[in-house]
């Protein structure tokens, strides 16, 4: 079954919305304090009475009582009427609880090929700002890149007029193999190898940078303000420059022992192959993905090599037209991508897979035909196949995605250091 969804604008994916976060709590909530658990359902359900958060976490009323008068006095949490009062009422009106967003700040942080992007969001998760600066066509230095990174926090804090003592910490998505607990870019299409971008940009800015797989910070995107928020397992698999793929298990984003897992489009579909950028042959990658395509679109269209932007856009202007052989290299990508696809479901077993990325703009990629071979190809007896959804958001959802993975970290920050007074 497939669904697809529209697409969304910027200002789609930074309207407002009520709460943002994972609303189903997963079986690992009992490995964080309670007072984060609170926290974080406040913040997923917008507003939420005592009594809602002591039916969902299933803990008693004595104990949110507690834990939420302390979060009041620690200046994260505050109460909010729920209806207003009337002369005529008698006692105190409804309350809820809400975060106190205000300041607190965590900019999203999107590097790739063409164009930068950013968001600043507050505690709560609402965007308060988004930014965006052309990216240099070649390989960037750790310097370069700490000064790309530098120009979209100065650009999203100015445009939403707050100081930069407000901002609590960064997160950075890109393509390549990123070791997320020590912020170390391995590989990158973007930038040089062994890259330790995270400690070098949080020395130079004097607050956490948390740097991440691209994929995975769509990834976090679906989970928290996406179908993913109320989905404790799914799958995101997106083909944009490369092809990248993130995995929630149990309503936690899934790296890898070593962090670096998951990376589809660096899986081989054929031994001696086509040559990717990562310098092997045989990658899915180099069959779907953008420059992939724009490869052979040079030699269809009879075209000298342009950007892939431009390439792909004519392409696909032929094949809507009738032409065969662009036709053809739009039907080749799609097997290639019924093909990955079905490995993501034989060995995964996801009730959803979601495709994103500015490239299923091009229907051929999810047409009928290539789900009829992507099913044939996984072995489904006795059971339904897996859904597909097809998600075309907005450019900022990648920074907003990195936006979640700083505000998850100042959580945590937060409460230690409440504990710690």
């Amino acid at each position: 079954m497939i669904d697809t969804h529209p697409a969304r604008s910027a200002t789609d994916v930074a309207a407002p919305q009520q709460g943002v976060g994972p609303l189903l709590p997963g079986s690992q909530r009992e490995a964080r304090p309670l007072r984060q658990q609170i926290l974080e359902h406040v913040r997923a359900a917008g507003r939420a009475a005592r009594a809602d958060i002591t039916r969902a976490l299933g803990v008693s009323a004595g104990s949110v009582t507690t834990l939420t008068s302390e979060l009041i006095g620690l200046g994260l949490l505050r109460e909010v009427e729920t209806a207003a009062a009337t002369p005529t009422a008698r006692g105190r009106p409804p309350v809820a609880l809400e975060l106190v967003s205000e300041g607190r700040l965590v900019i999203g942080i999107k590097i790739s090929d063409e164009r930068n992007t950013a968001v600043l969001a507050d505690f709560a998760g609402t965007i308060l700002a988004d930014a965006a600066r052309p990216a240099p066509p070649m390989r960037r230095s750790l310097e370069q890149t700490c000064d790309e990174i530098d120009a979209l926090i100065d650009a999203v804090l100015a445009q939403a007029g707050r100081p930069r003592k407000d901002l609590l910490a960064v997160g950075v998505g890109l393509s390549g193999m990123v070791d997320h607990e020590t912020g170390t870019v391995l590989w990158s299409p973007h930038l040089g190898p062994d890259m330790p971008l995270g400690a070098e940009a949080s020395r130079r800015f004097g607050l956490p940078v948390l740097v991440d797989n691209d994929a995975n910070m769509l990834t976090l995107a679906e989970l928290w303000f996406g179908v993913g928020r109320q989905r404790s397992d799914f799958a995101v698999v997106t083909i944009e420059h490369g092809v990248g793929m993130g995995l929630v298990i149990d309503n936690r984003l899934y790296r890898g022992e070593r962090s670096m897992g998951l990376e589809l489009g660096h899986t081989k579909v054929q031994l001696d192959g086509a040559l990717c950028r990562c310098g092997k042959r045989g990658c899915l990658e180099a069959y779907i993905a953008d420059y992939a395509l724009a490869r052979e679109a040079a030699t269809a269209l009879n075209r000298a090599p342009q950007s892939p932007q431009v390439m792909l856009d004519a392409l696909y202007a032929e094949a809507k037209s009738g032409n065969r052989a662009a036709r053809s290299i739009f039907n080749r990508a799609g097997r290639y991508l019924a093909l990955g696809l079905s490995n993501v479901i034989q060995l995964f077993d996801p009730e959803l897979v979601i495709l994103s990325g500015e490239r299923m703009r091009y229907d051929y990629l999810y047409a009928d035909g290539v789900l009829a071979e992507m099913r044939a190809l996984t072995l489904v007896e006795g059971r339904e196949p897996a859904r597909i959804e097809i998600h075309a958001w907005g450019d900022l959802v990648w920074a907003r995605g990195a936006s979640a993975l700083a505000l998850a970290a100042v959580t945590e920050t937060v409460l230690a250091g409440a504990r710690a007074t």
